[in-house]
């Protein structure tokens, strides 16, 4: 009997579940950002022996954005340019 590997995966409620496809999108629990999985800013992270304590992984971008993380502002740019311009105007209305 072949034993099927798990990917540990966050959900849109940000609690962790077991899944059996791998992660889309990669992202740092504490600063809660999310990104492609080759992303330079975390591969380089990554081999300095830091992000790795707090990585996630995500099936796809729709489940990290609902569960409250933001575009990465190396790999997803343009998005994180969108994110950043909603955040100041929200913040502006508080």
């Amino acid at each position: 009997m072949e034993l099927q590997k798990q990917y540990t995966l966050t959900g849109a409620d940000g609690k962790p579940y077991f899944s059996k496809q791998k992660g889309k999108f990669g992202g740092h629990r504490k600063n809660k950002i999310y990104g492609r999985m080759d992303c330079p800013a975390a591969l380089h992270a990554i081999a300095k022996g830091q992000y790795v304590k707090y990585r996630v992984f995500f099936a796809d971008e729709e489940t990290a954005i609902a569960a409250g993380y933001r575009p990465c502002a190396v790999c997803i740019l343009k998005k994180y340019a969108v994110w950043k311009k909603e955040h100041k105007k929200g913040a502006a209305n508080t």
